[in-house]
């Protein structure tokens, strides 16, 4: 009888101290009720159509913008663009054989200089020129040229600085950035305010994941979208891209979408 006691004190504190313990944090994303309420509060009056690649299109209430369109059988499937932008001059962002199938009487065509200088002349009419730093009212939407660009020393031959753009565009209340071909630049780690982002990462021509990620956690989009993400070799791991920064951060919402349905 004189082993019990003791053994009773010492059991009481064992429990009594694991009961005082914190439990450590496990739940690294948000619920999926709270991440569907804030996706769709995002997406209210937005509809965004995966094509291929660098290609999409955001309807906006009334408004269709065609981004980088690349592929005239899917695009013409869809209303006649208001606004179409185009980041670059490669041929996965400019593509005249679309650009000649669609019907743009009612558009307005928003590229850089180095663009403008290789559409052919039948598009002027059409042409709106907007370089890095510029920033135009286009019906109701406001569109700002951001840059794009590489900073490895051997990727630069890829996208030059000044070269392309890569885009925010204001819609209403939301701001949505559009990457184009970039690495993990200064003036996107600046960008504020920003809802929505498309984000490229694909190798050797733009950003590493391991570079995206620490990319989006300096500016902060509320929802992002991975897109141009196959590579030479093969496509960047987006699913890791997810995990890692929904890990980093729950508060910033991934969606993956197929943006290569045919392959």
């Amino acid at each position: 009888m004189r082993y019990i006691l003791p053994l009773l004190i010492l059991l009481g504190c064992l429990i009594g101290c694991q009961q005082t313990k914190k439990s450590p944090v496990t739940t690294i994303n948000p619920s999926t009720e709270t991440t569907d309420t804030v996706i769709a509060q995002l997406l209210t009056d937005l509809h965004i159509t995966p094509i291929h690649h660098a290609s999409f299109i955001i309807q906006w209430k009334e408004t269709t913008i065609f981004i980088d369109p690349v592929n005239a059988a899917a695009f013409n499937q869809h209303l006649d663009p208001d606004i179409i932008l185009i980041t670059d001059i490669h041929g996965d962002h400019m593509h005249i054989e679309t650009l000649d199938s669609l019907h743009l009487e009612k558009t307005q065509l928003i590229a850089p200089q180095a663009v403008a200088e290789k559409l052919p002349a039948a598009y002027t009419d059409y042409l709106v020129v907007l370089n890095n730093g510029e920033k135009k009212e286009v019906g109701p939407v406001i569109v700002e040229g951001i840059p794009m660009y590489n900073l490895r020393e051997e990727a630069l031959q890829y996208h030059p600085k000044g070269r392309g753009n890569g885009y925010v565009l204001t819609l209403g209340s939301k701001k949505i950035y559009i990457s184009g071909d970039t690495e993990d630049i200064p003036e996107m780690k600046a960008l504020t305010d920003i809802d929505i982002a498309f984000v490229c990462m694909n190798q050797p021509w733009t950003m590493t994941v391991d570079r995206a990620i620490p990319a989006v956690m300096s500016f902060k989009p509320k929802l992002v979208y991975p897109y141009h993400y196959r590579g030479k070799e093969k496509d960047s791991d987006v699913v890791r891209f997810k995990n890692k920064l929904q890990q980093k951060n729950p508060e910033i919402n991934v969606v993956l979408l197929d943006w290569y349905p045919n392959s």
